[in-house]
């Protein structure tokens, strides 16, 4: 029975990163760039103001105060997107907005506040004169010319995730579309003959399919693009049939068949249109997991069967599909975000085998606490739902008590990059 490292680095294994495609920048957040960008303008493209004020020559303000200020005439005004005309002299000085370019002569700009403009303004005194009330270095607020990026410099680097920064930084390179690794599609089929879709009536001995919804949740949270399949009867040709459906698929996932029962067939259909790596796994919940290649229409599918128990399935995919999923996308980090925390309930391990509890982690002070969320069975999705990480008690250990250090995969930290 492989370790959940052992069959973390198997799964990983069968895939790799996807080709690039171009999209529009909107559509590329949370992908990974599949080239290195380079700015072809300056950003900005002129020396220009960083606040309202007045553009001045900053040694024409030496020994302004509010009691003695300096008078400028002023000349000319300048708003963003416009360029002045006028150069401002000794005795000048223009009005400026923010955004604008600095006129000629000018090196500094005196905000607003630092002026009398206000005090004219209530005396009703038309603004043909103005008094700085302070001194000011040169370049006090000016940015200046390719601060941010000059042309020619490496803009973005590839394999950087966009986050909105980075979409904001291409767009201001007046970039429309971007390369990135494409998302991966993945491929889901629910299998039972107890399952009814979500919607329909319930008749008794049945249960709705609910592990397709948590598991397309799962691959859209980290970046796939889910092909949902429906639901596989207990039959060979039920479910030939249904994966037939997915020879499009990077990554095919089923749930449920792939135990020792009578009829569980997912492993031998696996067998017979591809290839097993393993189907167990040293970890609870999530024991029975089969992994492999399937055979599609001629192409070579990676495929991973989780468990029908609806938190097997899920803890199976946090530590199996997941970082397939990230590989694909480009993603660097694969490890699921792991704290310390201390421990404030009693879990006993009781056969050897990684325990993957659900648990609420709330920080206090400088520390992590982690509590159960009640009851641990592998059919229980509440259990989830209560949670917002997974406590680990590990393989030789027989119990975590209150107080003890626990390692917790947190659920809803988001640090793939």
């Amino acid at each position: 029975m492989l370790t959940v490292e052992e069959a973390q680095q198997k799964v990983l294994s069968y895939v790799d990163v996807l080709e690039p495609e171009e999209k529009p920048l909107l559509e590329c957040s949370g992908q990974v760039l599949a080239e290195d960008v380079y700015s072809t303008i300056t950003i900005p493209p002129m020396d220009n103001s960083a606040m309202d004020g007045y553009a001045v020559q900053a040694q024409n303000t030496c020994g302004a105060t509010p009691s003695t200020p300096k008078i400028l005439r002023l000349i000319s005004e300048v708003a963003a997107g416009y360029i002045s005309e006028q150069e401002v002299s000794p005795e000048t000085t223009i009005r400026i907005m923010t955004g604008a370019p600095v006129p000629k002569g000018a090196d500094a700009v005196v905000q607003f506040e630092d002026t009398d403009e206000e005090e004219r303004r209530a005396a009703g005194k038309t603004l043909v004169e103005i008094g700085i009330l302070r001194e000011v270095p040169p370049g006090l607020s000016i940015r200046r010319a390719g601060e941010d990026i000059a042309k020619g410099d490496l803009a973005l680097s590839k394999g950087t995730v966009l986050r909105p920064q980075e979409i904001g930084a291409l767009a201001s390179l007046g970039r429309t579309t971007a390369s990135v690794i494409r998302r991966p599609l993945v491929a889901i089929l629910s299998t039972g003959d107890e399952l009814v879709n979500v919607g329909e009536p319930l008749p008794p001995g049945k249960i709705y399919n609910s592990n397709t919804f948590s598991l397309a949740a799962q691959v859209r949270r980290y970046g796939g693009i889910p092909k949902i399949l429906g639901i596989a009867r207990d039959d060979m040709q039920s479910l030939t049939e249904a994966i037939d459906q997915g020879h499009d698929a990077d990554l095919f996932i089923t749930s449920a068949g792939v135990s020792v029962g009578r009829y569980d067939f997912v492993k031998d259909v696996l067998a017979k249109h591809g290839e097993i790596a393993f189907w167990s796994v040293r970890m609870k919940p999530g024991k029975p997991l089969a992994f492999g290649l399937l055979t599609i229409r001629g192409k070579r599918v990676p495929h991973l069967g989780v468990p029908g128990n609806p938190v097997s399935a899920m803890v199976s995919f946090e530590q199996f599909a997941r970082p397939a999923i990230l590989k694909m996308l480009g993603k660097k980090k694969l490890a699921k975000p792991t704290i310390i925390a201390i421990s404030e309930s009693r879990a006993v391990n009781s056969d050897e085998r990684r325990f993957f509890t659900r648990a609420m982690v709330e920080k206090r002070g400088e520390k992590y606490f982690a509590r159960l969320t009640g009851p641990q069975g592998s059919g229980i999705l509440t259990s989830m739902v209560k949670g917002n990480g997974l406590m680990i008690i590990p393989e030789d250990t027989k119990s975590i008590e209150q107080g003890d250090e626990v390692q917790v995969q947190m659920l809803d930290w988001e640090e793939e990059q």
